[in-house]
């Protein structure tokens, strides 16, 4: 705990709502499959120190993130937690279409105090307004991804996008119907993992 508090400089009071947090998924994991039970174990490592290693790409001037597919919270609960006490003006979004997942991150809002919109349809339905931050993790392939964020877009919006060994060819996939720009990162958690910073999404005229 103090390592991981030391590595992203997270406040006592932030730990104790990641702690609350890490119970009620050890305590709902027994009644629905949130997480792989294989990874729950490991659930600091695998799940909480993988979504705040994203907090510092988050531009400090954005006011507002949606987060697709967000499960059981990963990224976008824990980094709400973390913003409560660094940017407390950073409004969160996170769209689940799975109604018990939407039951359990009610949950985990309520028991940590965190203001958070969950929504729970698919992201197709949902209204289409802008964002100045789009985070996903372990939904779907970054092509559509990019599907996905292009209509939550604006000028200056930035997607944050945590992938695995094969993000390079989910890249090259991607470069053939959109036009981007991407900056890769280095997980701090996997050594196999990158972070996609993606910024300028527009989809390539057909020819």
């Amino acid at each position: 705990m103090k390592n991981f508090m030391e590595k992203y400089s997270v406040s006592c009071e932030t730990m104790e709502l990641l702690t609350v947090y890490h119970d009620l998924l050890v305590e709902w994991q027994s009644k629905f499959n949130l997480v792989s039970n294989s990874s729950l174990q490991y659930a600091w490592n695998r799940h909480f120190e993988d979504s705040v290693q994203l907090y510092e790409y988050i531009p400090k001037n954005a006011v507002s993130l949606i987060d697709f597919g967000s499960g059981a919270g990963f990224p976008a609960m824990v980094l709400a937690i973390i913003a409560k006490d660094k940017t407390p003006y950073l409004n969160f979004t996170l769209v689940e279409s799975v109604k018990k997942k939407t039951l359990y991150l009610n949950e985990v809002a309520l028991k940590t105090g965190v203001s958070v919109n969950i929504i729970n349809d698919r992201i197709e339905n949902i209204k289409k307004q802008k964002y100045d931050v789009i985070t996903s993790r372990a939904m779907t392939s970054l092509n559509d991804l990019l599907k996905y964020a292009y209509p939550f877009c604006h000028k200056q919006t930035v997607c944050i996008f945590p992938k695995g060994k094969n993000y390079s060819s989910e890249l090259a996939e991607a470069h053939k119907t959109w036009n981007f720009k991407c900056d890769i990162k280095q997980s701090k958690v996997s050594d196999e993992g990158k972070i996609l910073i993606i910024t300028y999404i527009q989809k390539k005229k057909e020819k």
